[in-house]
């Protein structure tokens, strides 16, 4: 069995490559490469060629790499007419029309990037010759070879270029971003990576996207991971990314999180359109965000969150654990398991470390701490800082004047008021 060769070559090398037949007769120039999305991404399904009587696509594997550095066509009927319109609504990615010199995402580096070219691979297996993309460059090399094809031979370029150190982006790793909404349904497959991203590394993204392009990402990603991209966000970020929506939309999303991020968000909001979101929202997700809206900014209660694991007083570690599967807030941000007594007075506390250790049946008032710390709803954020730090806490409970457990302030928010303060 003939082993498999792989030979790489650049987008900027190929274009304008003489297409000839098998008996050498010019056909036409290399105008673009389309590429397969979705489950066949990378594999390259055609070269569109520019030939007298106008654009033609002709099929990867009836094209073939000479050794002199030529196209040649297996089969001179595989060349079909490619229409201006149907280029615009195929189901390809065409690399220089669509993807040189445009901004894309690298999942796996977490950023933002603009491609300067591409590299492709010829694999060839016997007879057969197949092209793929292998990945695309974003560094000095790929805008070297652009600057100056054309004056120099392409051999003597290639080298040249080498000089430069690479700084390419795996196929698999990218993410297109396309503004046009005839081809936005085509790229959605891709985006759906991108909801595996951190929160706080897809709102760094979405900051460093045009409007255009911030908008058909944020449209792209579930509910739920647009939730908590928004979380991540700054003021400014949250207001340009919910512009183009509408308040069903809107209220989609805020349903998803965090009740206290979701007052924060709508107070930043004009009262118009806060009022206008909540009303779509349901109602007891209305209800607690509206009640978080009534709390001063600047205290306890106006950052806490009310999504908590509580449970009765005399509650057994089994009924603990029903709570936690129960919960429908963020798994993460849960630490501890509240107990409550009559009229939902705080009486203590089980850390999840303790509650995974103790048998089932065992009643959850004998693993309570002895001492739980708790601070009223209208202590200021400059004491609750102070609170954190001398007693090293990750959350704290929020009661209120007749002392009734209200919420719990995570030390993220914390945080982030410290680091607002610097």
């Amino acid at each position: 069995m003939q082993a498999r060769t792989t030979t790489r070559v650049s987008l900027t090398a190929l274009l304008g490559t003489p297409v000839t037949d098998a008996q050498g007769q010019l056909r036409g120039k290399l105008k673009d490469i389309a590429v397969n999305t979705g489950a066949d991404g990378g594999r390259v399904a055609g070269l569109v060629l520019k030939t007298r009587s106008g654009l033609s696509i002709v099929p990867s594997h009836e094209v073939m790499e000479t050794p002199a550095g030529t196209l040649e066509l297996r089969t001179v009927g595989a060349l079909i007419p490619l229409q201006e319109q149907e280029r615009e609504q195929g189901n390809y990615l065409y690399l220089q029309q669509d993807l040189v010199d445009r901004q894309i995402i690298d999942v796996h580096g977490r950023k933002v990037v603009r491609v300067n070219d591409v590299d492709l691979e010829w694999l060839g297996h016997g007879s057969a010759h197949l092209l793929r993309v292998a990945e695309v460059e974003v560094g000095l090399r790929g805008a070297v070879r652009r600057v100056f094809k054309g004056f120099l031979p392409r051999a003597t370029l290639e080298s040249f270029s080498r000089r430069f150190a690479a700084n390419g982006i795996p196929w698999q790793f990218v993410d297109v971003i396309e503004v046009d909404p005839a081809r936005r349904v085509k790229l959605r497959i891709e985006h759906e990576r991108l909801n595996d991203l951190h929160p706080s590394d897809l709102a760094e993204i979405l900051e460093d996207l045009s409007p255009a392009e911030r908008e058909v990402i944020f449209t792209a990603l579930d509910e739920e991971v647009a939730a908590e991209a928004l979380e991540e966000a700054d003021p400014k970020l949250q207001k340009a990314l919910l512009e183009k929506l509408d308040e069903e939309k809107i209220a989609d999303i805020v349903e998803e999180m965090d009740p206290g991020a979701a007052a924060d968000l709508l107070a930043e909001l004009p009262e118009e359109q806060s009022d206008a979101i909540l009303e779509e929202m349901e109602p007891e997700e209305r209800q607690e965000v509206a009640e978080l809206l009534e709390f001063d900014e600047n205290s306890a209660a106006g950052v806490m969150t009310t999504d908590f694991v509580a449970v009765s007083a005399d509650a057994t570690v089994a009924q603990a654990v029903q709570a936690l599967k129960n919960f429908d807030g963020d798994p993460e941000s849960v630490t501890q398991v509240y107990l409550l007594g009559e009229r939902r007075a705080l009486r203590g506390s089980v850390s999840l470390a303790r509650l995974v250790m103790a048998q089932p049946e065992t009643r959850l008032s004998v693993l309570a701490e002895p001492h739980v710390l708790s601070c009223p709803f209208d202590m200021h954020q400059n004491a609750l800082a102070e609170l954190f730090d001398k007693y090293n806490l990750n959350a704290v409970p929020v009661v209120d004047a007749p002392g009734r457990m209200v919420g719990v302030v995570q030390a993220d928010h914390v945080i982030s008021f410290l680091r607002e303060k610097l």
